[in-house]
């Protein structure tokens, strides 16, 4: 019933009371908070609990969500700030834990041809800061645009654009630099 509802209006639903609108509002934007949140954590158990938590703190505060705004920006902001805090929780409380490896659920054949491929990407966004890893992470998995990104991060547009530009050199320049990737010029 909710899938051809476009998004205000399933938004709508969700304030008058209406948990079934709320669960399609769900259904759209869970696997990409989750990606977002794994990018940012690169563990999984916390993705999903962050990701969790980010669907229960934007329920409780749907009031406060302006309908004339991008829903996902407001997501991805409370989930780029639950992710920081996750982050800033594991600095002064480390805690020792097996590798989680990622799987996306693909056919056994593609994750087995990419995930060379995308372990080591993700090994060379593990070097870069936070501060540049999140504009890049928004951009490309979650295909932001610089505004929606300086919004969730709460910088300016330029600064947005400059650590994406210098991110993607410091990206290359780490996958070129362990050999994780070599590139074919010409």
């Amino acid at each position: 019933m909710y899938r051809v509802q476009d998004e205000v209006s399933l938004l709508r639903a969700s304030l008058e009371g209406e948990t079934e609108a709320w669960g399609e509002i769900v259904v759209r934007y869970k696997e990409a908070v989750f990606g977002l949140c794994l990018g940012f954590l690169r563990n999984r158990a916390d993705a999903e609990d962050i990701t969790h938590d980010t669907f229960i703190r934007a329920y409780e505060n749907l009031r406060r969500y302006r309908l004339e705004k991008r829903f996902s920006t407001w997501i991805f902001t409370i989930a780029s700030n639950l992710c920081r805090n996750r982050l800033r929780h594991r600095r002064y409380h480390p805690v020792i834990s097996p590798s989680d490896p990622v799987s996306g659920g693909l056919d056994p054949a593609a994750v087995v041809a990419q995930e060379d491929r995308w372990t080591r990407v993700r090994e060379g966004l593990d070097v870069l800061p936070y501060g540049y890893r999140a504009p890049l992470i928004l951009r490309y998995y979650n295909d932001l645009s610089y505004r929606e990104i300086a919004e969730v991060l709460s910088l300016p547009e330029g600064t947005v654009k400059t650590r994406i530009h210098r991110g993607k050199v410091m990206l290359k320049q780490a996958i070129e630099k362990d050999g994780v990737i070599h590139y074919e010029r010409g």
